[in-house]
């Protein structure tokens, strides 16, 4: 059994007739880093349209009680790079990525090689099992059980990595006013985690620090500081 058919039984779909039609589940798997020509970016393009289209339907069938806010929320979480890198860490897919030897090296960077290569994974299967004759479907009958499972985890912790709307709805809440962000780049160094730092104040008193390989991801972890500091024992 070969690697790309474990991957399948992974994904929860039986392999094509066409061995050929496969070829783009090689090329989603092939980074930018490795320098080959033929590389994951074209169907990282699709597979984030895909991605977004196949969840909002999921959503519209399984939530139809969610506002549009709501479902939008929801969407942005389940279609965000930090659940693609946690879905590619479970599917195995760092073994079965081709990419340059300083790209795997770097550490920081493998979250972000995870997501990356997750969704042009998610345009491969569209096109290998048959684009708009069928494409989605199989995207559907892929990220179905997953997004049920994330789902009920956002159920019973609606702030799951989204601490800045958290914070936000506990300042109003306690009259404070809202949250304000000052965010530095302390470095260029893609991928590295302490590339941003970001402080968040209430009422111009300091109240977190954060740190992130992104300025939003650095904003979510000092807000997240913050609400340690500020949320009261019993819960809101």
């Amino acid at each position: 059994m070969t690697t790309l058919q474990e991957l399948l039984i992974r994904l929860g779909l039986q392999q094509p007739a066409d061995e050929a039609a496969l070829q783009p589940l090689r090329t989603a798997l092939t980074h930018t880093s490795a320098g080959l020509e033929v590389n994951h970016e074209e169907l990282e393009f699709l597979g984030d349209a895909v991605l977004r289209l196949a969840c909002a339907e999921f959503l519209e069938e399984n939530n139809p009680n969610l506002s549009v806010g709501e479902r939008s929320a929801f969407r942005a979480q389940l279609v965000s790079d930090r659940w693609l890198a946690e879905l590619a860490a479970e599917l195995q897919l760092d073994g079965l990525i081709k990419q340059g030897p300083a790209t795997a090296a770097d550490t920081t960077a493998r979250a972000t090689v995870r997501a990356e290569c997750c969704e042009a994974l998610v345009g491969a299967v569209y096109l290998a099992w048959g684009g708009a004759d069928g494409g989605l479907h199989a995207v559907r009958q892929w990220l179905d059980p997953q997004w049920q499972r994330s789902c009920l985890e956002l159920a019973s912790d609606p702030h799951r990595h989204n601490w800045k709307s958290a914070l936000q709805e506990l300042t109003q809440a306690q009259q404070a006013g809202l949250p304000s962000y000052a965010t530095t780049e302390e470095n260029s160094n893609h991928g590295d985690q302490r590339r941003f730092r970001s402080v968040v104040s209430v009422n111009a008193k300091e109240q977190g620090c954060g740190w992130g390989p992104s300025r939003r991801l650095a904003e979510q972890d000092a807000a997240r500081e913050a609400l340690e500091q500020l949320k009261p024992p019993s819960g809101f």
